[in-house]
């Protein structure tokens, strides 16, 4: 049992929250359920980590009947102490997701906290978050993307149109100015059905102008040939006429969107259970 000032907190009290990418996995070990205590009172134990860091009274609330802390300073401390950027910007985005942090608050978090260990990387992720993205295998591919590729970062699951207003689909990256967009293919989308509709989805981008190119489960481990297809992809935008381009992210008038933390809290529970059903089966 929890003493009274003390709360669950990192990703324990994300996923109690309602965080569903969150599952204290790791590749090389379970990640520990951590306590924020502020004290030794409490010893850590197997599957177990204590915090003695400063906590504010108010960063505590009762959720479900388990005292956790709040979602920001969750995510924060999670982030904090991540074992690695990318890892901590996976975090943050999948905060996102679950519309627990937006990155506005995340910023105003780690801005109140200086001075705290690994608040440096706070400021880096709050810099790399989007609020977006709708996994943590797209969130990996946008780090290949820019990191490994060396390009411009793309939108996250941006809506696509064409010139009069019809959707053609949702790609899982796109870079606006070049034309590209990138799509990530796990194991799924081996499925002969679900490869017939990918095939149909990228012949419908190419038709209006845009280049797209997918990331194959394993490429995460392995980049590299990702990183030739998508540099290529760049290449053959490059060389298309102005002419080609016949289409655009401007939503027509009647678009709900649904692209930021802020616009699906501010959708009606009829709205969320339409457009967002996906991020309740997610996970």
């Amino acid at each position: 049992m929890l003493p009274a000032y003390g709360a669950i907190s990192g990703w324990a009290a994300l996923r109690w929250l309602g965080g569903v990418w969150f599952e204290g996995d790791d590749a090389r070990e379970p990640l520990p359920v951590t306590v924020a205590l502020m004290d030794s009172s409490i010893r850590a134990q197997a599957g177990i980590a204590i915090s003695e860091e400063r906590l504010d009274p108010s960063q505590i609330i009762l959720h479900a009947g388990i005292r956790v802390t709040c979602a920001a300073y969750a995510l924060l401390f999670e982030i904090r102490y991540a074992r690695s950027l990318q890892r901590a910007v996976v975090a943050a985005d999948m905060a996102a997701y679950s519309d627990l942090v937006s990155r506005a608050e995340l910023g105003l978090i780690v801005a109140e906290s200086p001075g705290w260990t690994g608040i440096g990387q706070g400021r880096r992720v709050h810099d790399l978050t989007e609020e977006n993205a709708w996994s943590p295998a797209e969130v990996s591919m946008r780090w290949v993307w820019t990191e490994d590729a060396g390009l411009p970062r793309p939108l996250p699951n941006r809506p696509v149109f064409d010139v009069g207003g019809r959707l053609i689909g949702t790609p899982d990256l796109l870079d606006p100015a070049a034309g590209v967009c990138g799509e990530y293919d796990s194991e799924l989308h081996l499925d002969g059905a679900r490869r017939r509709r990918d095939l149909e989805r990228e012949d419908a981008f190419r038709a209006v102008g845009l280049e797209p190119v997918a990331m194959v489960t394993g490429e995460l481990g392995d980049p590299w040939p990702f990183v030739s297809r998508l540099r290529a992809a760049y290449a053959r935008a490059e060389r298309r006429p102005a002419s080609d381009r016949r289409w655009t992210i401007e939503p027509p008038a009647w678009w709900i969107p649904t692209v930021t933390v802020e616009q699906r809290r501010s959708l009606t529970e009829d709205q969320r259970a339409r457009w967002l059903g996906y991020r309740l089966r997610a996970g």
